[in-house]
């Protein structure tokens, strides 16, 4: 159990959000987002890695090509 105090105008927006979202309550509410600044801190984490990566090992000219050619055709093949 997590324990914490809010501002009342942060808690009051929160029931205003609860209730226009339908959450089943703040507890709910404030779970979800903490579970959604958690996955979008892994996200950058993630991103931060792959970003390191290829400046450690940049990808060849070759790589470079192929990665174009293959993005042409995979917007070619979208049903615009």
């Amino acid at each position: 159990m997590v324990t914490l105090r809010l501002p009342e105008e942060r808690v009051t927006r929160i029931d205003e959000l609860v209730q226009a979202e339908s959450y089943e309550s703040r507890a709910s509410f404030i779970v979800e987002a903490i579970n959604r600044l958690v996955d979008e801190l892994e996200q950058r984490e993630i991103d931060r890695r792959i970003v390191a990566g290829y400046t450690r090992i940049p990808p060849t000219a070759e790589e470079t090509r192929w990665a174009e050619i293959s993005g042409i055709e995979s917007i070619r093949e979208e049903p615009w």
